[in-house]
């Protein structure tokens, strides 16, 4: 396997890009943009063929504008909200789209979506303009967005799929897929991946069927008669997510996972769980008898916040465990959090 390294330190080029991001008033991250700039140059002799660059070009380009339209509701939780732009607003899962999209709102969440028709619009409908981000993909047959978000600032259009998807998978703090097509599996299938693999952040992934409907059960029968059957997924992983055909439910399920569990990061080889209220001596010693399969070296245990945590101003406020997590049964580590929701 190849590691990219950093490559050696030009003295006079680092110089001369100090001197460019100084001359532009300097601003955040100043090491970190050095090393975007050193790499844009470097595509000068690394990279011939101009449809590559574009590609890097028009991706750096998207994701800046879309970190700095998103960085003003920081401290808000959201919601990305998938399903069929083809769904009328007669249909039933249209009028629960927009059902969920009001009660999130009323939960205090914001609403994202693909901002598209169907139940795109209908999520942007329920939780009103105000509480909505659209983020449009550019296609032959799709160039405009849903006329709820369409003339907003919390809008933005991306070129590509990938920049679009790490945007949605980077802001949420859950997801909520109605049926759909190869669209809305596509993120469905990622969104699980990236927690199956520790890529992302563990959040509420919810299937909302209609009253009564198979679309989510159906493919939850296939997932666990072929992939779970032949060994192709851990059991655990079921735990991943959740289905339900009742709009209540799925608002309970997304807002109860935050009950008490803030946030999680890895410091070195801890893993450190933020919360609002630290477990009792009792709930650590069952966690750490019924979760031994997940820990490796320091148990559960109650802790300050470190030094790490500390130099990033990371949630230092709030109380926290941590313990030496094996870094692979993410469906496990689903079911702690269940349960230091429950305390």
């Amino acid at each position: 396997m190849i590691k990219i390294e950093k490559p050696p330190v030009d003295p006079e080029l680092k110089r001369r890009i100090d001197e460019l991001i100084a001359y532009k008033g300097g601003g955040y991250n100043p090491d970190a943009v050095g090393d975007i700039i050193e790499n844009a140059l470097r595509l000068l002799a690394d990279v011939k063929d101009s449809g590559d660059v574009r590609v890097i070009q028009t991706a750096v380009r998207e994701l800046r504008y879309a970190f700095k339209m998103f960085a003003p509701y920081a401290a808000k939780r959201k919601v990305t909200i998938f399903g069929s732009a083809r769904t009328l607003p007669a249909k039933m899962e249209y009028q629960q789209a927009l059902d969920l999209g009001r009660k999130i709102a009323e939960a205090g969440f914001m609403v994202i979506t693909g901002a598209g028709g169907g139940i795109m619009q209908a999520g942007h409908e329920g939780a009103g303009t105000e509480n909505s981000f659209g983020a449009n993909i550019r296609l032959p047959w799709e160039q405009s967005a849903n006329p709820v978000i369409q003339h907003d600032k919390k809008l933005i259009t991306f070129k590509y799929f990938f920049t679009r998807k790490l945007i949605f998978v980077r802001h949420s703090d859950a997801i909520a897929l109605f049926p759909g097509g190869f669209g809305t599996m596509d993120e469905g299938y990622e969104a699980l991946t990236l927690m199956q693999t520790g890529k992302s952040q563990l959040m509420p992934l919810v299937l909302v069927d209609r009253p009564g409907g198979t679309y989510w059960k159906t493919w939850d029968k296939h997932v666990r008669e072929h992939l779970l059957r032949d060994q192709l997924i851990s059991p655990d992983d079921l735990n991943l997510y959740q289905i339900t055909d009742d709009t209540d439910q799925a608002v309970k399920i997304i807002t109860r996972f935050y009950r008490n569990f803030q946030s999680s990061r890895f410091v070195k080889d801890l893993f450190v769980i933020r919360l609002k209220h630290a477990p009792p001596p009792s709930a650590l010693e069952a966690m750490n008898e019924d979760f031994a399969d997940i820990i490796t070296g320091p148990k559960i245990e109650v802790i300050k916040a470190t030094a790490d945590e500390l130099a990033d101003g990371d949630a230092v406020e709030l109380p926290r465990i941590a313990f030496g997590f094996n870094r692979r049964d993410y469906g496990r580590l689903r079911q702690l959090i269940d349960v230091l929701n429950g305390l």
